[in-house]
């Protein structure tokens, strides 16, 4: 070691030591705030590290029992009482769409090849669609507020589910009042006795209300709150999780085939209409929650923000507050 400085070999001593030694005060105040650290572990500070714990490793749980309804509901609804105008104006748009004169498009004898499909009613019935594309899910999230006793949670899911539909029902109704295409059974709409004018004509078919547009904008929706919900992309590899997961897609995708087998929609504009309803709920989704995948991918944007404004700024483990680990 002859002809070396001391200073390069012994930086464990003098001025050297005191930077290569962590200070115990922040050290120790690291141990406390540690999400990651086991009983009898000591905490690692190094960020590569947290991300390569294993995700069973909880922290003690934040109380999620405080954030309630009647403690924070108040606050937070004022805090988005904006979101829930625009709510209120998408609502009253779409009924406008619904009662105006729309696009009378043109048909005539030669076109009605694809338009004589007989006249039948719905396999899924008109009221049975918003119970199942907007109460079932509005349904599971509020139970899950019962469990979690959440508010940010609930909050956020309410309004993703409901400018989901909404802005999906402004789409879909001012496309079809622009398009005006006829139904499948549009010639046994306007003559029930088969029996045409003999002429060229324009007709006004009646409303369509697109029900597979908006089952897939509320069960995509919720088939995104499941997989966020029950970690379905954990790496862990559990089947059942996506199976779970994709239960609403098959039944949105159910509601908008028996639309094309009663003859109601022409499955163009329900396979359009399905993708609609999907890239919709998606933006939503991501709008109010962090991706499945994610490793907060549990819980909502906005009750993260409140756990960083504490005074500790501990967030809770990932594993400890969502559904299944």
């Amino acid at each position: 070691m002859e002809g070396i400085p001391r200073k390069e070999v012994g930086f464990r001593s003098g001025k050297y030591a005191e930077e290569a030694e962590p200070d115990k005060a922040l050290r120790k105040e690291w141990d406390l705030v540690d999400p990651y650290k086991k009983p009898g572990r000591l905490a690692d500070s190094s960020p590569f590290r947290q991300a390569e714990v294993d995700e069973s490793v909880t922290m003690p749980d934040i109380q999620l029992e405080t954030h309630t309804i009647r403690s924070h509901g108040t606050k937070l609804a004022r805090f988005h009482v904006h979101d829930w105008i625009i709510l209120l104006l998408l609502g009253i748009i779409d009924g406008i769409l619904n009662v105006i004169e729309p696009f009378h498009r043109f048909v005539g004898k030669d076109m009605m090849t694809d338009l004589r499909y007989p006249l039948k009613s719905n396999t899924v019935p008109v009221w049975a669609v918003p119970l199942i594309g907007v109460v079932l899910p509005a349904f599971i999230v509020i139970s899950i507020y019962f469990k979690k006793r959440n508010v940010y949670d609930l909050h956020s899911a309410i309004l993703g589910l409901l400018f989901s539909v909404l802005i999906t029902a402004v789409l879909t109704d001012a496309i079809k009042d622009a398009v005006g295409r006829p139904r499948p059974d549009f010639f046994w709409r306007c003559f029930p006795d088969g029996h045409d004018v003999g002429a060229l004509f324009t007709l006004f078919t009646p409303p369509n209300f697109f029900a597979s547009t908006r089952s897939f904008a509320g069960l995509g929706f919720l088939a995104w709150y499941l997989a966020g919900k029950i970690r379905a992309f954990n790496r862990r590899g559990h089947v059942a999780k996506l199976c779970i997961v994709l239960l609403p897609l098959l039944c949105a995708s159910l509601i908008a085939i028996s639309r094309v087998d009663d003859y109601w929609h022409h499955w163009q504009d329900v396979f359009a209409g399905g993708i609609l309803g999907l890239v919709v709920s998606s933006v939503c989704y991501l709008q109010f929650f962090p991706p499945p995948y994610h490793v907060n991918g549990w819980g909502p944007h906005a009750y993260f923000r409140v756990l960083e404004e504490m005074p500790n700024g501990v967030a809770p483990s990932t594993a400890t507050n969502a559904l299944i680990a």
